[in-house]
């Protein structure tokens, strides 16, 4: 299993950038397909963005394609999640994800039910 620590939320204006970092300590993490999730108050957590086990496939959200990338390091056993062009809407407590082989599978957590980790969020607000 791993780890995962995000880092790198806060408030920030409309427009503006922010990028989040999710650490993931433990064994294996290249195995392990990577997300991001959102859950706003009063709203269920979901999907954002997610990224292969070698990072040759990404996925995204349409509410947040074309503003958003996600890349990893797995030298560094990090993911990151670069947001451009912030909207008020956007504003959320942000997860990192894992999603552990499934037998021989690799698997890129798109749906909650993939994830097998959770990281402990890491709150983006954007101001209008």
């Amino acid at each position: 299993q791993v780890q995962l620590v995000e880092s790198g939320g806060g408030l920030v204006q409309a427009g503006g950038s922010l990028r989040l970092s999710c650490a993931a300590s433990g064994r294996a993490f290249s195995t392990y397909g990577m997300g991001w999730f959102r859950q706003a108050p009063g709203k269920e957590r979901e999907f954002v963005a997610a990224i292969s086990w070698s990072g040759g496939t990404t996925y995204y959200a349409d509410s947040v394609k074309g503003r958003f990338a996600i890349s990893r390091d797995n030298a560094k056993n990090t993911v990151y999640l670069q947001m451009n062009s912030l909207k008020p809407e956007d504003t959320a407590v942000y997860y990192c994800a894992a999603a552990q082989m499934r037998g021989s599978r690799y698997v890129t957590p798109l749906k909650l039910k993939d994830c097998d980790q959770w990281g402990q969020g890491t709150q983006v607000t954007v101001s209008s």
